[in-house]
């Protein structure tokens, strides 16, 4: 995902990944399903839940150090019925406030415990690149630092597997922390805007005319590695499949996706695999790469995908592209 939005809110993105590196540290303190003052998820208040995706970015802007609302609760046990945390996998540019806006406070509100982290920085950068995740080598540096995340939520859950969701390139970080980084220890990938067979370069382009990140792209390991054939896709790709064994699989697409091109390359067949597009049965769902991240019926998608035990209909919405759900006329 390319964001303006998270270009502008930067410095609140630095604070929110110490405040997240804070807390993770907090976490191995406090393991094990008898720790004190342990939160149960299915106990608390309702908190608003925002569907723009724009809301990210005015959060970390008006309030800057902010944490993700609804998410990292290092405290938070998870309960029978959600027995797996979630952990929330940002995009190119991304961060831990910035993107989830949406899923933070809904996953909270459906009974989960949900973790989030800034990943794959690129140190050493002018402002704002150094300020944005999703950047770095994507195989070397961004799955090792999910998959350490994973490992402490897990301790600090006391759960055996987390469940993940990505969006954008944390489709293929999350695909590799299932396969390659932490095998066995993810339950189910929920995958929004995947692009499992590379993207054509509508990333890198979206990137171009962003003021002081233009001229640093040829720095920027992550855009190369999103195309096909690189060699991320191959390690991805080993045995045939994108797909970890045993790891179910939910890929949601949007057919007006401007950066992932073509919009299909998320749409691979599984065993264990739900491809959905999101207009098939919603045609005015406009959504596109990044609204789809709060999207409505984006987000029941992946609701059924964590827990299929409970399926629930999708809602259909008109949705504006980046803005989001369209109010309904007065009288209609």
């Amino acid at each position: 995902m390319n964001i303006i939005g998270a270009a502008r809110a930067a410095r609140a993105a630095r604070a929110a990944r110490a405040a997240s590196a804070s807390l993770a540290a907090a976490a191995l303190v406090t393991t094990g399903a008898g720790a004190a003052h342990a939160t149960d998820p299915t106990a608390r208040a309702p908190i608003p839940v925002p569907y723009s995706f724009l809301t990210g970015a005015a959060m970390a802007i008006t309030q800057p150090g902010a944490t993700l609302p609804g998410a990292n609760d290092w405290n938070c046990r998870p309960s029978p019925a959600k027995p797996r945390p979630v952990v929330l996998v940002h995009g190119t540019s991304g961060g831990a406030v910035t993107n989830w806006a949406t899923f933070g406070p809904l996953l909270h509100n459906e009974g989960y415990c949900v973790f989030t982290l800034t990943y794959g920085a690129l140190p050493g950068t002018p402002w704002p690149v150094n300020e944005l995740g999703g950047l770095s080598d994507i195989a070397g540096v961004s799955v090792p630092q999910v998959g350490e995340f994973v490992d402490r939520v897990l301790a600090a859950t006391g759960a055996r597997q987390v469940d993940l969701v990505g969006h954008s390139q944390g489709t293929i970080v999350s695909g590799l922390v299932a396969k390659v980084g932490r095998p066995g220890k993810v339950n189910t990938v929920a995958s929004i805007a995947p692009l499992w067979e590379g993207s054509g370069g509508g990333m890198r382009r979206s990137l171009d005319d962003l003021p002081g990140v233009s001229d640093q792209l040829g720095q920027i390991p992550a855009l190369s590695q999103m195309s096909p054939g690189s060699e991320v896709l191959q390690l991805l790709w080993s045995g045939g499949s994108p797909y970890a064994p045993g790891v179910r699989y939910l890929n949601a697409v949007t057919r007006y996706d401007q950066l992932v091109t073509p919009y299909t390359s998320g749409l691979v067949p599984g065993p264990m695999t739900t491809n959905v597009v999101i207009q098939d049965g919603c045609e005015q769902n406009h959504a596109e790469h990044l609204a789809i991240a709060s999207d409505p019926r984006t987000a029941d998608f992946v609701l059924n995908a964590l827990d299929p035990a409970t399926p629930r209909v999708p809602r259909c919405e008109a949705i504006a592209p980046y803005l989001g759900p369209i109010p309904a006329l007065p009288g209609s």
